[in-house]
């Protein structure tokens, strides 16, 4: 019970000098001079400020389409008959040649067997049809036999000849089909579908596999016709990707002399190099043809407030933000930037989106430095290492033991 007065004349000391200090800042603002204390500065975030950079930046009509294989090859059977074996898979790599598929040849290996038949009995018959043209020739000669028998003779050799050349070529023909019994792979490339299993019956003409190189692409776009003009064969594409954060670049191989007058386009086919096999098949693909460039101070593009004549830009400088009017020279519209032709210059610092629409001129700013690698983790404040809950409690209730 003798603790509690000192208690409480601890805590009206503390109130005493609280309102002392609340005073003497008081009349310290009001002193002369009478200035009021500086705000204090908005911290932008390193994501919401950019540096100006020198850069080369293109511009040009867009184009937007698909990425196809430059070379593909849709193999159909040939011939007819149950698939026996099934030697790729969809995905698979092959090599030129491989054999892909086999169908049941055993009614073409007879047809050849025939055909090989036919070509000895052909055969025979005109070698003894030569040697009956020679012997009637001779004979005919020395006046023995009658010139029409002779010719006769001759007549059945040129017949025999005739019979042996189509033999021959049924036996090619039958080779053929025998050889056709087994689909292979036309150049090197990569199996991408598989249409029929193991046990099915296929007619001549049905699908059975599409085969791709797939280090060769081709991007088929569009452009609007009335820029058609700045699209030539040989001008560099710029381009993204459907799933990759990056820029690819490819080369106008050639242009459809027709517009489409469903959509008012113009196709473009641009060569797209895959040496590394990233891109594939069917990918959407959006970009320009980079028909003119300009080299100079550059930024993102939202860093230019777009709505004010002339265009503007928030410029941080001497620890505030100043707008200052730029002229654009060029959009890319593939990285997202402008460069300028005048107005800020390389190592400005520029506030971008959201951050720029929201700070008004003259504003006190200063830009977060960004975290090193493994930063986020709170630091323990010096001034309460090794301070225990209780302990700051007790030291708030003003008083010890």
């Amino acid at each position: 019970m003798a603790r509690r007065p000192h208690r409480m004349a601890t805590r009206v000391a503390a109130i005493a000098l609280t309102v002392l200090a609340l005073g003497a800042c008081r009349r310290g603002g009001d002193g002369a001079g009478g200035k009021a204390a500086a705000p204090e500065p908005i911290t932008l975030a390193p994501e919401n400020v950019a540096t100006v950079t020198e850069r080369t930046l293109q511009a040009g009509p867009d184009i937007s389409g698909t990425l196809r294989a430059k070379r593909a090859a849709a193999l159909r059977a040939e011939v007819g008959g149950t698939v026996l074996e099934m030697l790729a898979e969809a995905g698979e790599r092959v090599p030129q040649g491989k054999v892909l598929a086999r169908i049941d040849a055993t009614a073409l290996r007879d047809a050849l067997v025939a055909a090989q038949s036919g070509v000895s009995a052909a055969r025979n018959t005109l070698h003894v049809a030569e040697a009956n043209a020679k012997r009637a020739r001779t004979l005919a000669e020395a006046g023995a036999l009658a010139v029409q028998q002779a010719e006769q003779a001759e007549a059945t050799l040129e017949g025999a000849r005739a019979q042996l050349a189509d033999a021959q070529a049924r036996l090619v023909s039958a080779q053929q089909q025998v050889a056709k019994s087994q689909v292979r792979a036309p150049f090197a490339g990569v199996v991408s579908e598989r249409q029929v299993s193991v046990g099915d019956i296929v007619a001549p003409g049905a699908p059975l596999f599409t085969v791709i190189d797939p280090a060769r692409l081709q991007f088929e776009g569009s452009v609007p016709a009335a820029q058609v003009g700045l699209v030539r064969p040989g001008a560099r594409v710029d381009f993204t990707v459907t799933g990759f954060d990056q820029v690819f670049e490819g080369e106008i191989e050639r242009v459809n002399p027709a517009v489409d007058p469903a959509t008012g386009q113009v196709r473009v086919y641009v060569d797209v190099k895959n040496d590394d096999q990233r891109l594939i098949s069917g990918l959407y693909a959006h970009g320009r043809v980079a028909a003119e460039s300009a080299t100079g101070p550059a930024a993102p593009a939202t860093a230019v407030d777009d709505t004010s004549k002339p265009p503007t830009v928030m410029r941080v400088a001497g620890g505030k933000v100043e707008r200052v009017p730029v002229e654009v020279a060029l959009r890319d519209d593939v990285t997202g930037a402008v460069a300028f032709r005048s107005g800020v210059k390389e190592g400005d610092v520029l506030v971008l989106g959201s951050a720029r629409a929201t700070l008004p001129e003259g504003t006190p700013v200063r830009v977060a430095q960004p975290e090193p690698a493994g930063a986020g983790a709170r630091p323990p404040d010096p001034e309460r290492k090794g301070v225990k809950p209780e302990d700051g409690a007790q030291a708030s209730d003003g008083g010890g033991r």
